[in-house]
């Protein structure tokens, strides 16, 4: 996962508002949070994706021919 377009600059334009909002002491908590929360995000999405590829259930058998 990336950080999309952002830039080397863009990326330390945004930590520096993130320290001026937070301050110094509130930051690192902060991090560890929003870090916890996408590694939560993750975990979830990764569930749902195995659960959708790996059904419990045997796939049905083929639709088949009509007689005529």
């Amino acid at each position: 996962m990336g950080l999309g377009n952002l830039s080397g600059g863009e990326l330390l334009l945004l930590l520096v508002i993130a320290l001026l909002a937070l301050g110094a002491h509130r930051l690192p908590d902060a991090t560890k949070a929003v870090g916890r929360g996408l590694r939560e995000f993750k975990r979830a999405l990764n569930e749902t994706r195995d659960a959708v590829e790996r059904p419990d259930e045997p796939p049905p058998d083929p639709p088949r021919r009509l007689l005529e």
